[in-house]
């Protein structure tokens, strides 16, 4: 069968106060047109959502550019080739996401090397940097990982400070290819960080401006609207976006010049949606939530334990991922123990002998305390948290006890329900899970204070 792909116009919707002006980079300069290619048989599938084009075009628009539409296709040679070929006809701009790991599916950087015609040689700063962060020497590191150092002879490369996939620029005479990595928690401060700064060199594109992003959790799109609507003053000629994502929320306010009264106008609304929702805000920055709370952990000294059925180990994987990018202020080993099981058997064996016996009897909320207990029982950390197995109340509605214990400390116990389906189900209880865990760090880093 042939691949396909689909070509996709794109709308801008830009979410600002009525009667205030968007100040773009086209009343100045001739747009810079592009075409977003976003690879992944997954997306084709249905299994998982485009969450890139949207963020990508509403982070360049104000710049200048001008994406003229968007392709997902398979992460086959062809397919890709194909949106290539359709791409390069049409914008001065190229910008590929996915494909750029250790695994043997991950092609683009092949495809656009042979594409563009500019051959690949590895890089001896992100060879260093590689095998210092796998631990072994330049030479002993394993080919997969040496793959990701190569980059192009004529262009540049985008450093990648949260994984392994650095960003790659083939400067071609067709057309400037850009691929950047498929997580998001890399792709988003890459374009941010590294891809602005040489669009703007490159093209002559507008810098940002002055700009503050606040990232909640816990709260949805339209109550942060309505809060905003009801008590916060927005600046004249600001700029408002919002992105969701996996019960997670990010507001990004925008200003049109980098000015110290810009930035003192922004610093002010920080502080006024700080009374009224702070709460709900884990950062001001690209920071992951996943990062914020390893944050948390290393700030007070906490390790922590972690015992999981009903979440298949999605906190521990949640967690495990940022510490193994190196996420900021930590040290990588907030992460004590994990163990993950099907059911509370299974959990039960992987922690015998347990410091009690096991009631047959038992309800799932004292089956989860019990292997907390005996999570702690087992380790050092000053931290464990539990989670039972998937329950379903008298409406049906599906949920997992969640129990948290601080050593010699109380046991708090929460209930965390489950919403919509498949991987979305997935992604928002492990965001619910991350905010209960926040929550629990802060209410004990307020007790130690009042101590």
């Amino acid at each position: 069968m042939r691949p396909q792909f689909f070509f996709v116009p794109l709308v801008i919707v830009w979410a600002v106060p009525c009667g205030q002006k968007i100040m773009t980079a086209g009343e100045e300069n001739q747009p810079v047109d592009y075409v977003i290619i976003v690879t992944g048989g997954e997306l084709l599938q249905g299994a998982f959502p485009d969450g890139h084009t949207f963020f990508i075009t509403r982070t360049l628009h104000p710049l200048g550019l001008q994406c003229i539409g968007s392709v997902c296709v398979d992460d086959r040679k062809a397919a890709i080739e194909r949106a290539l070929q359709f791409a390069t006809e049409r914008a001065s701009l190229v910008i590929v996401t996915g494909g750029l790991g250790p695994t043997d599916n991950d092609i683009t950087r092949e495809i656009l090397s042979s594409y563009s015609g500019i051959p690949l040689r590895e890089d001896d700063t992100l060879l260093e940097q590689m095998a210092r962060r796998f631990h072994t020497s330049p030479d002993q590191l394993r080919s997969n990982l040496r793959r990701q150092t190569r980059v192009p002879i004529q262009g540049t490369y985008l450093a990648n400070p949260h994984g392994t996939a650095v960003g790659l620029i083939f400067e071609s005479k067709r057309a400037v290819l850009v691929a950047l990595p498929g997580p998001s928690r890399e792709l988003e401060p890459m374009v941010q960080e590294q891809l602005i700064p040489y669009l703007s060199r490159h093209f002559g594109t507008h810098t940002p401006g002055c700009s503050l992003t606040l990232r909640f959790v816990g709260i949805g799109q339209s109550q942060v609207d309505q809060t905003l609507h009801d008590h916060v003053p927005l600046p004249e000629n600001l700029t408002l976006l919002s992105q969701f994502q996996g019960g997670r929320v990010d507001f990004t306010f925008s200003l049109p010049g980098d000015t110290p009264e810009n930035r003192r106008r922004l610093e002010q609304l920080k502080g006024t949606i700080l009374e009224h929702l702070g709460d709900y805000v884990y950062a001001d920055s690209t920071l992951s939530l996943e990062s914020s709370i390893l944050r948390q952990l290393a700030a007070n000294e906490c390790g922590i334990t972690l015992a999981e059925v009903g979440s298949g180990g999605r906190l521990t994987a949640a967690l495990l991922g940022d510490v193994q990018c190196d996420a900021p202020g930590t040290d990588g080993r907030v992460i004590a123990r994990a163990y993950v099981a099907s059911c509370f058997e299974e959990l039960q064996n992987q922690l015998a002998p347990l410091p009690r016996p096991w009631n047959p009897g038992a309800t799932a909320v004292e089956k989860t305390k019990l292997l907390a207990e005996a999570a702690a029982a087992r380790t050092q950390s000053r931290w464990v948290l539990a989670i039972g197995e998937i329950q379903r109340d008298e409406m049906g509605q599906r949920y997992v006890d969640v129990v948290s214990q601080l050593r010699d400390g109380p046991v708090d116990h929460q209930r965390v329900w489950l919403r919509g389906s498949g991987s979305d189900s997935g992604s928002h209880l492990t965001t619910q899970l991350l905010d209960y865990l926040r929550h629990r760090l802060r209410q004990h880093a307020g007790t130690t204070q009042n101590d």
